[in-house]
């Protein structure tokens, strides 16, 4: 599961990376172009429904691609990823979208500008 809540600010997005696993995993390692695909880069904590879970915060307008580590040696991608692309390994990245706000859009605008255009 991925879940998406942007700043206010507008400028970073707080994604929650969480992944449901089998009970023999012991360490579940988030890797990405965010973190440079560093194997050890953002470990995930363990929940007490077994799952495991972090939260990173990332630019907005920009698409990441990532995989979940399991127990140093399996890569698995995200079932709700907003995409999928082919890797140089010959497997798949999950990719991760995280566009601009449409809030950040509407409050960017100047004062006094209207929402729409009138038409004569």
């Amino acid at each position: 599961m991925i879940q998406k809540n942007y700043h206010k600010n507008g400028k970073i997005c707080r994604v929650t990376f969480k992944l449901a696993t089998a009970t023999d995993v012991e360490q579940v390692l988030l890797c990405g172009d965010f973190t440079e695909w560093q194997q050890n880069a953002v470990p995930m904590k363990r929940l007490k429904d077994g799952s495991f879970s972090t939260t990173v915060s990332l630019p907005v307008g920009q698409s990441y691609h990532f995989r979940y580590l399991l127990n140093g040696a399996y890569w698995i991608d995200e079932a709700d990823a907003d995409l999928y692309v082919p890797n140089p390994n010959g497997s798949h990245d999950s990719v991760v979208a995280v566009p601009i706000s449409s809030a950040t859009q509407v409050e960017s605008r100047l004062p006094g500008a209207p929402d729409f255009m009138a038409h004569p």
